[in-house]
């Protein structure tokens, strides 16, 4: 076991995003790789945003996608607490150690001066950046000020001049010039810590080694390096992933489809493929492969490999690439996952399952193969449960003409003559109509998959009818026969 420690810390605003989930995946994976530790952080400081249930539903996500933390919510450790919420006494430790050695400072300008210093600044097309109007307040006074109850905030008190460089484990070495900062907030009004001071006193108090996140905070890092340097603490590697952006190159939004994922696992995503989808947004495995597992990821994974280029975000192709791991995994993967689905559509009810377990077994591996989610399996075997109550339109026009009659009649004589009705011998039958009245077998399967499916497309016609069983398949046919008859 390594000493590497990295960690994954969400604002419980909202369900996982895709993108989180990335941040998530990418830590879990280079701990993996290292032998070191993950741990999960709540940031749950921002009270204004913070929805009820978020917390449960991101570890509920993490778990589902098999993301597992060592440290953290339902872990314990021994550097928790491992809620921010519960960490406040903590940064206000801290701060007031800041303070008391002159790095810091009391601020007691007003939201409404604050606002007119930044009008002023706007008319003059000046940066926006606080006056440093209470940085050189005498301590004592400002002592006093505190103890009378004035409102106050803390600011850092940082260097006016000169930059700031830092080497990016994905981008490489990053400069800021200090004019670009002020003396900005470190704890507020409310005495609730500011992102940029509690993150940098956790990360140091957690030991993190490595600070693995989205390239949106990499313009974060100078100011908690500020914060570093000001404690005289050795701050962590820094690494940025890429943005995710939609196909447009745009920033990636709910016009573009499902962003979190709650989302793909209501819409019928299996969690092998999301991860495996989410690992090539910014990594690759150094050949031509795109399906590969999480722990063959494991070994292949090297941080100096991933993208510094924007990764595009698209849903065709882990549409796709689901498809793929729901024909390819093992059907015991599928069923529990599958379950719901039939329940949500009305096809069965969940005590159904109890006394079915075989036939859904054979029903799923049966539709499986030609369809893309977990949601289209249901929907491909909605005939299996209720009756037909049209036929597809082209379908009628195509294979429901009256020649077709008598083809369809010695369909329904054959089986109803055959007392084993299984593949083999139902798929013997149509051979033999087939050959009987010189036609090629698509001519005797179309009229019958239409029949008893009411579609065009369908799994192996004779699974479809082993599965519908004897009698339904007959009530089906003559059904067809009769609309025939009816409709030329």
């Amino acid at each position: 076991m390594s000493d590497v420690r990295v960690r994954f810390a969400p604002s419980p605003t909202g369900y996982l995003h895709i993108g989180g989930a990335r941040t998530a995946l990418f830590n879990w994976l280079f701990a993996r790789k290292m032998g070191g530790k993950l741990i999960l952080r709540i940031e749950d400081t921002d009270i204004e945003r913070l929805k009820e249930d978020s917390v449960s539903q991101i570890l509920t996500s993490l778990k589902w996608l098999g993301i597992s933390w060592d440290e953290g919510p339902e872990k314990g450790g021994d550097y928790g607490p491992y809620y921010q919420s519960e960490r406040l006494d903590i940064y206000r430790k801290y701060c007031q150690q800041l303070v008391d050695e002159g790095k810091a400072y009391y601020c007691f300008c007003t939201v409404e001066e604050l606002a007119a210093e930044r009008a002023r600044q706007s008319a003059a097309k000046l940066s926006p950046r606080y006056a440093a109007t209470c940085r050189n307040i005498p301590v004592e006074e400002a002592k006093a000020r505190v103890a009378a109850g004035e409102t106050y905030t803390v600011r850092l008190k940082n260097p006016t001049e000169g930059s700031i460089t830092f080497h990016d484990l994905i981008h490489g070495d990053v400069t800021y010039g200090m004019d670009q900062f002020d003396d900005f907030v470190i704890m507020k009004s409310n005495g609730i810590p500011t992102y940029n001071f509690a993150v940098v006193v956790d990360d140091h108090l957690m030991g993190m080694t490595h600070v693995l996140r989205a390239e949106e905070h990499l313009s974060n890092t100078p100011k908690q390096l500020l914060v570093y340097r000001a404690f005289g603490w050795e701050p962590p590697k820094f690494g940025h992933m890429s943005m995710i952006l939609a196909p447009d190159r745009s920033k990636l939004s709910k016009r573009h489809g499902a962003t979190s994922v709650e989302e793909f696992r209501g819409q019928g995503y299996l969690a092998e493929a999301i991860v495996n989808y989410l690992t090539l947004l910014g990594w690759g495995p150094g050949d031509e492969r795109e399906i590969f597992s999480k722990e063959e990821t494991v070994k292949l994974f090297e941080l100096e490999q991933m993208s510094h280029k924007a990764a595009i975000y698209d849903t065709k192709k882990l549409t796709w690439m689901n498809g793929q791991y729901l024909s390819e995994l093992p059907l015991d993967k599928i069923l529990p996952e599958v379950k719901p689905f039939f329940v949500k559509d009305g096809l069965v009810d969940e005590a159904w399952f109890a006394d079915n377990e075989e036939y859904f077994a054979k029903l799923v591996d049966c539709v499986r193969v030609r369809v893309k989610t977990l949601q289209e399996v249901a929907d491909a075997s909605s005939y299996f449960f209720k009756d037909i109550e049209a036929y597809d339109e082209k379908g009628v026009a195509k294979h429901f003409k009256p020649e077709n009659i008598a083809i369809m009649q010695q369909c329904i004589a054959a089986i109803e003559a055959d007392e084993v009705y299984d593949l083999a011998t139902t798929e013997a039958a149509y051979n033999k109509i087939a050959a009987d009245n010189n036609l090629a077998l698509g001519k005797v399967i179309h009229p019958t998959r239409l029949a008893l499916t009411g579609r065009t497309v369908s799994p192996g016609m004779f699974d479809v009818m082993v599965l519908l069983g004897k009698e339904k398949t007959l009530e089906r046919l003559h059904k067809a026969v009769t609309y025939i008859e009816n409709h030329q």
